[in-house]
C-alpha cells in the first residue's frame, strides 16, 4: 500500500490542456508569501494546509455515504448496492428511538420505527445489518451518542460472532453528547453521568479498538441548527477540550486516547468560507492542544474530520437544484482537505434517498476526485489572499469565543447556562431574516421561482415494521436465558454506581441477547433523565 502511495503522489499530474501541476506550492514560494520556514506547507504542524504532504494523491478521502432506513435488512441491501457503486466505507443512521435507547417495542416509539435511520433492539439486528460485509476490511461510521456504548458493544459482538477480532475493527463512533445539549435533544441522561459513559469508552477502546476512533466531535448538527461558520468552529473545539479534560480527570494521559478523536464538520454553501473553516479549525486544534496539554505524539494535536454537505441547505422546491448545491459543497470539502466526505441526495428535503438519488449522490463524489483535477494538489486554494484572509479571520473569531466558553468554566457549564443555546437561535433568526427579506437569495425559495414540476419519486416505510421488530424481540426473550440477563443488568446498575468502568459488562449483556432498552433502563435507575433548563 505504502508503495502504490508513494507512486502515486510522484506522478506528474497534468491539467485539460497539458499544463503540469505540482502537488504544492513549493517551499521558495511559501516563504516569499510570509510563511517562514515552511510551516504552511501540507503535513507540517500546524497543519493549516492539510494533515497529509501529499493529500489525495497518496489516498483519496474515503466516500462514506450516510445510509439507514427500515429494517436492518432493508439497510443492509442498500450497503452492499453502495459498496458495489464504489463506496469505501459504511455510515449507518439510526430510528429515533435507537438514538433513545428505546426498544421497538415500546409506546414512546410508535411511529417513530425505522422512519429517519435503521431499527436496532438487538445484536440480532446488528447481526442482519452487516451480514455478508467484511468488518475486519470495511471501516463503519456509526451516528449514536446517548447509547453508543452499548451500539459498540452491539459492533464488536457481532464481528466477534462473525470470527473477526476488535482488534481489526476500523471505523467510527460520534458519541458527542454535548452538542445533543446545544443543538440536537437526543440525550438521555444528565451530562456527568454522559461524560463518565465516554471516558469508559476512552479507556476501553485505547486497550482493545487501537484502531477505532472514539469519539467524533460533531459540528455538524451545531451547523444545521443554525450557527455561523465560526460558532461551529468554536462550540465544536471547546466540545472536544472538554471531553479531553473528563479523561484526563478520569486519570488516563493525553497521548493515549487523543489520536484516537476525531471530528464531523458541515459544509454549507459559502465555497470559500467553508474552505477558510477547515483550514482554522486545524489550526486553532493544533495551538489548543498543544498550549493546555503538551502532548508527546504529534498525532494527538491533528485534526482529523468527516464531513457532510448542508442538509439544512436543501430545498424541497425544485429539489433537482439540490445536486448543483451538493456539487459545491462537497468540492469545498475536498479543497479544504476532508479526510471523508457524505453528499446528501437530491431528494432529502422531501423523503429518504430513493436508490437513483443516492447513487447520484456518490457520482458526484466520484466525479470531482477523478474528474475536477481538485484531488491534484494539496490545499488547491492556499496563498488566495481570500481564503488566506477568511482563514485568519475565522481562527482569531473562533479562538475568542472560545475565550468567552472559558470565562463560564468550560463548554459543559457554559451550555448549562445557554450561552451557546442563545447565541445559535440569534444566528438563525438572523439568517431566516435575511430570506424572508429577500435579501439572502434561495433559487426555487425566494428567487427564480417557476411552477413546481411533477414531485420526486421518495422511498417510503413499511408501516408494519414495529410489529415485526416486536415480534423479533419477543422470540429473542424467549430463547435466551432470562436469569442470566437480570443477572447482568443488575450488575450494570451496580457498576453504575461506582467508578468501574461498564463497558466489558455492557458487551457481556449485549451477548447475552439484552435489548437496548434494557440496557438504557439499567443506567437510567442510577443515573435519571435530563431534563434541560430551557424545556426542549
Amino acid at each position: 500500500m505504502a508503495e502504490q502511495e508513494d507512486s502515486g503522489s510522484k506522478e506528474i499530474r497534468k491539467t485539460l490542456g497539458g499544463l503540469e501541476i505540482p502537488h504544492v506550492a513549493t517551499e521558495k514560494w511559501a516563504m516569499e508569501m510570509g510563511y517562514v520556514n515552511g510551516n504552511l506547507l501540507p503535513g507540517m504542524a500546524p497543519y493549516t494546509r492539510g494533515i497529509h504532504e501529499k493529500m489525495y494523491r497518496g489516498k483519496i478521502w474515503t466516500m462514506r455515504q450516510y445510509a439507514g432506513f427500515s429494517s436492518a435488512k432493508e439497510t443492509n441491501k442498500r450497503f452492499k448496492m453502495l459498496l458495489e457503486l464504489g463506496q469505501k466505507g459504511l455510515s449507518v443512521a439510526f430510528d429515533l428511538p435507537t438514538q433513545l435507547g428505546l426498544d421497538s417495542t415500546n409506546r414512546m416509539s410508535e411511529g417513530e420505527v425505522g422512519k429517519v435511520g435503521v431499527a436496532i433492539d438487538t445484536v440480532e439486528d446488528m447481526k442482519i445489518l452487516f451480514k455478508d460485509i467484511p468488518l475486519d476490511i470495511v471501516s463503519t461510521s456509526m451516528t449514536i451518542n446517548s447509547p453508543a456504548m452499548i451500539l459498540l458493544a452491539m459492533y464488536i459482538v457481532c464481528a466477534e460472532e462473525m470470527g473477526i477480532e476488535s482488534s481489526k475493527l476500523r471505523g467510527t463512533i460520534q458519541n458527542d453528547i454535548l452538542k445533543e445539549y446545544i443543538a440536537r435533544g437526543t440525550h438521555i441522561f444528565p451530562p456527568g453521568p454522559s461524560l463518565r459513559l465516554i471516558t469508559d469508552i476512552f479507556e476501553y477502546c485505547a486497550n482493545n479498538l487501537p484502531n477505532w476512533n472514539t469519539i467524533s466531535v460533531s459540528g455538524y448538527h451545531i451547523r444545521e441548527a443554525g450557527s455561523t461558520a465560526v460558532q461551529e468552529v468554536a462550540y465544536t473545539l471547546a466540545n472536544g477540550l472538554e471531553y479531553i479534560d473528563a479523561a484526563i480527570e478520569r486519570g488516563l494521559e493525553i497521548d493515549e486516547f487523543a489520536p484516537q478523536i476525531s471530528f464531523f464538520f458541515n459544509c454549507h454553501n459559502d465555497f470559500f468560507e467553508e474552505i477558510s473553516k477547515f483550514r482554522a479549525a486545524r489550526k486553532l486544534w493544533y495551538d489548543l492542544i498543544n498550549e493546555n496539554y503538551s502532548p508527546k505524539n504529534p498525532k494527538s494535536s491533528i485534526l482529523r474530520f468527516h464531513t457532510q454537505v448542508a442538509g439544512v441547505s436543501l430545498t424541497a422546491q425544485q429539489p433537482q437544484n439540490n445536486i448543483s448545491r451538493v456539487t459545491i459543497q462537497a468540492l469545498a470539502s475536498v479543497c479544504g482537505g476532508t479526510q471523508s466526505l457524505h453528499t446528501n441526495s437530491f431528494d432529502e428535503a422531501i423523503g429518504l434517498p430513493t436508490e437513483k438519488s443516492a447513487t447520484i449522490a456518490l457520482r458526484t463524489q466520484q466525479i470531482i476526485a477523478e474528474e475536477s483535477g481538485a484531488a491534484n494538489v494539496a490545499d488547491p486554494l492556499g496563498g488566495s489572499y481570500l481564503v488566506e484572509g477568511l482563514t485568519s479571520k475565522i481562527y482569531n473569531s473562533a479562538r475568542n469565543e472560545i475565550n468567552k466558553i472559558n470565562e463560564y468554566g468550560g463548554s459543559l457549564k457554559a451550555i448549562e447556562s445557554g450561552y451557546q443555546q442563545r447565541k445559535i437561535h440569534e444566528a438563525a433568526f438572523e439568517f431566516q431574516k435575511e430570506i424572508e427579506s429577500g435579501h439572502r437569495k434561495v433559487v426555487g425559495v425566494n428567487y427564480a421561482i417557476t411552477e413546481e414540476d411533477e414531485p420526486s419519486l421518495v422511498q417510503s416505510i413499511d408501516s408494519g415494521l414495529r410489529e415485526l421488530q416486536s415480534i423479533n424481540i419477543e422470540k429473542i426473550m424467549n430463547d435466551r436465558n432470562n436469569d442470566l440477563c437480570f443477572e447482568i443488568l443488575n450488575d450494570i446498575k451496580n457498576i453504575c454506581n461506582t467508578n468501574v468502568n461498564v463497558f466489558p459488562k455492557v458487551i457481556e449483556a449485549v451477548r447475552a441477547r439484552c435489548t437496548i432498552g434494557e440496557i438504557v433502563d439499567a443506567m437510567r435507575e442510577v443515573f435519571g433523565n435530563y431534563r434541560p433548563p430551557s424545556g426542549f
